[in-house]
Formats: structure tokens, sequence, C-alpha cells
């Protein structure tokens, strides 16, 4: 179990007040003066989430698309990454919980896994989100080119992605049934790509995203 079970709950809540999409914030833990380890920031003492919005400029707020930050491919320095990684969940994770940290096609894997691990997984993700967002934080810290990490606990990203997959299709045969468009319950970006490439091939349906971040949804539609 994490040691302190409220960062994702804060993350989540600072999110939505501040109206913002996790790679629109700077996140940044303000630690006790006991203790000024970066790793200790889940440790069960007080410790604070300030998140800040970005500076953009105007005419990059008004553009349609935004440039993508290229993704890193040196291996020497993303496995070093890997084992600042490794020691980070090493230090919040309880000693019965087993975390299995790899790199694969240049980006970094964690898998966590062991007894009584829904804590760690939250409602629909929300915590295990949040620990893949401040391990992010961490393998990005300097580096000078996008490191990807991937968090899952339990296995429960593949999970999902049937149950997404099983209701999108499900879905798809209401709207042609009844042909009347569906908007689903808001959903984070790596959910909603996985409603638009299972239907994408359908040549009856139509999906397509409305609304602003957190509340971003899929619509599915007839063409």
């Amino acid at each position: 179990m994490l040691k302190e079970k409220q960062l994702g709950d804060a993350i989540e809540k600072g999110l939505k007040e501040l109206k913002a999409t996790k790679d629109m914030v700077e996140i940044k833990i303000i630690e006790e003066e006991k203790k000024r380890s970066f790793y200790s920031i889940l440790a069960p003492r007080v410790v604070k989430v300030e998140m800040t919005l970005k500076d953009r400029p105007e005419k990059e707020e008004k553009a349609v698309t935004r440039k993508k930050r290229a993704v890193n491919k040196n291996l020497d320095e993303i496995e070093k990454v890997s084992e600042e990684i490794k020691k980070f969940f090493n230090s919040i994770l309880e000693k019965n919980i087993k975390c299995d940290v790899q790199v694969k096609d240049f980006s970094i894997y964690v898998k966590i896994d062991g007894e009584d691990i829904n804590n760690l997984i939250g409602y629909r993700g929300s915590t295990i989100n949040a620990m893949q967002t401040i391990a992010s934080a961490i393998a990005n810290k300097n580096s000078t080119s996008k490191i990807i990490v991937i968090v899952d606990v339990g296995n429960y990203k593949e999970k999902r992605e049937k149950t997404l997959e099983e209701l999108a299709e499900k879905i798809a045969q209401r709207v042609i049934k009844t042909k009347k468009s569906v908007t689903l319950d808001p959903m984070i970006a790596y959910e909603r790509k996985i409603i638009h490439t299972k239907l994408q091939d359908n040549d009856k349906i139509k999906t397509f995203s409305k609304g602003e971040e957190p509340r971003r949804r899929v619509v599915i539609a007839l063409r």
C-alpha cells in the first residue's frame, strides 16, 4: 500500500481546480525540513503538492496542434533513469508489494503487484495515473528529450482495455439499432484512444471527442 494514500486524490483535485490536464502543469513536491530526499514525497509525513500552469505563449494557446517533445532514444540514459524510478517505487511501496521495472522500446514499464493493491489502483485508475505522473516527472527532471514511463498495477490497464473494447462494441450496436448517438462518461486520453481505435474500421460508426479536460468524452454516432 502507499504510505501516503491521499496523494492521488490531491493531484486529481488540483487538476480539477485548475481546469487543466497533467501535461499542462508543473508538479512540485514541498518537503519537510527534516528530510529533503526527493524519494520521500510519499512518506507517511505531511507533504504538500504544488501545481502551477506552464507558461504558454498566446500564439501557442490558439494553435490547433502543439509541437510534441521528441522521445528520448538514448538507452544508457533511459537505463540510468529506470534505476531512479525503481528506487522511487521501492521507497513508497510496502515490502509485500512487488515492483518490476523494465526498459522496452525506449520506454520504462513499471509493473506493480501483490496482495491488497486496490488502493493503488483508485477509481478508474486514478491512483495509477497519479503515480505515473510523478514517475514521469522524476524521469524527465533532467532529460533533454521525453522519457516515457508506463505504470500498471495488477494488470489493471490490460483488463481496462478489454472492458473498454467490449463497451465500444456494445454501444456501437446500440447506435446502429437506435440511430441515436451516445456520449460516454469522461475518460482520460489513453482510454479515449482505445475506443477510437476499436471502432475505426466500423463503416457504419464514427467516433469523436468533445469537451475540455478533465471532462472530455467520446461520442459514438452513425456515419
